[in-house]
């Protein structure tokens, strides 16, 4: 009898000891048949991280990719006429437009979103004149829509720079233009809903890259991010309502970044933060630029990038968080369908970029401890799994 009693106790003790054992480090609390308190999005399965791409083919360059109801675009310079970068009297391309039902593809040819050979109304010249004639060119085609914030119409404004327009009289090198739809025609009238605008701008006066970085707050403006003439400094200017122009709120030497370009930023909702990234640094159709990133708690106030110490030390030893960004140049940031992608053209290091491709990685920011001199290893929140 007291065998079986000690015998009893011990079969009780094991059954208790496995009823209450944890789950293992990693393991979804909910599986296996258990509930999950509602709401509890700690515990709830993550989403796994979608896969970098590369889309090939398409002459579409320093580019955007955004997607307005259910279909993708991507905007982007083109060089298949001919354009060779700082060769004068070469043929300007123009902005070019493709659409896919996924980012992946399959990508439409593109079309173009204006006519080269329209008047540029800031010189009465055309655009060919600006873009071509000096062989300066013309980048960076970003298109916005009016929706959830400004005069919220649901309309399109096509932004670009035109660096010939700093160089001939010191006036900034961005333009905006309305659009019929977000495949364009875009520009003054006759064209619905268009119009052409050099933006008034008191915080973005200069002639280099841009990018725009979309508010964290339900109803606030879009911004744009620019680089000033030589890359010297980074700026960040609010749009307005109508998102031709500024409205003068905005931050100047942006984390004190110099010599930088091919910014783009994206708001963190987790990490309630912006993140900022660029190519460290400017570098002309480079064919691996380190990636360098900045964060800030605020829009227009309290941008940081990681410091360094020592003798000689690199200032961007820290804030570099790719060396050389896939072997390609970073050139903004998009966001599709709540997640921020890096686009990085991989230039052929040519005047003509027609055949280059367009690579995408996906971007998560996860805060790590650490500043520079406490001896610990560095392991940058961002990174590229290209």
């Amino acid at each position: 009898m007291y065998v079986r009693r000690i015998l009893t106790a011990l079969v009780l003790a094991t059954a208790a000891l496995f009823a209450t054992v944890p789950p293992a480090a990693g393991a979804d609390p909910g599986e296996g048949g258990g509930a999950t308190a509602a709401g509890d999005t700690a515990s709830a399965p993550r989403a796994a991280s979608p896969a970098s791409f590369t889309i090939s083919g398409t002459d579409l360059h320093d580019a955007q990719i955004a997607r307005f109801g259910d279909t993708y675009y991507m905007y982007g310079s083109m060089y298949g006429c001919g354009f060779e970068w700082f060769v004068k009297s070469t043929p300007w391309c123009g902005f070019g437009v493709s659409t896919a039902p996924a980012p992946q593809g399959p990508w439409t040819a593109p079309k173009a979103l204006f006519d080269p050979t329209t008047v540029d109304p800031w010189t009465d010249d055309s655009w060919q004149d600006t873009c071509g004639a000096s062989g300066r060119g013309c980048f960076n085609p970003r298109m916005i829509r009016r929706s959830g914030w400004g005069r919220d119409d649901g309309a399109f404004v096509l932004w670009f720079n035109s660096p010939q327009h700093y160089a001939a009289d010191g006036s900034h090198a961005y333009n905006a233009m309305g659009c019929a739809s977000a495949e364009g025609p875009c520009g003054p009238a006759p064209v619905t809903d268009g119009f052409y605008r050099k933006p008034a701008l008191s915080v973005c006066k200069g002639n280099g890259d841009f990018g725009i970085i979309e508010s964290g707050t339900p109803g606030g403006h879009p911004a744009i991010v620019c680089t000033l003439p030589g890359s010297s400094q980074l700026n960040i200017e609010e749009l307005d309502a109508w998102g031709s122009g500024g409205t003068g709120v905005g931050v100047r030497k942006v984390a004190g970044l110099k010599k930088i370009e091919g910014p783009g930023g994206y708001w963190d909702p987790v990490q309630r933060l912006y993140v900022l990234t660029y190519a460290d640094p400017a570098c002309g159709y480079c064919t691996g630029t380190p990636i360098g990133y900045a964060t800030a708690p605020s829009l227009y106030s309290g941008w940081a990038a990681p410091g360094n110490l020592g003798w000689s030390a690199p200032a961007f030893g820290r804030r570099i968080f790719n060396g050389n960004s896939c072997g390609g140049q970073p050139r903004t940031v998009t966001v599709l369908d709540g997640r921020p992608w890096q686009i990085i053209d991989l230039w052929l290091g040519t005047r003509n970029e027609a055949a280059a491709a367009t690579h995408l990685v996906p971007l998560a920011y996860t805060p790590t401890p650490g500043v520079a001199g406490d001896g610990q290893l560095w392991r940058p929140p961002l990174r590229l799994d290209c």
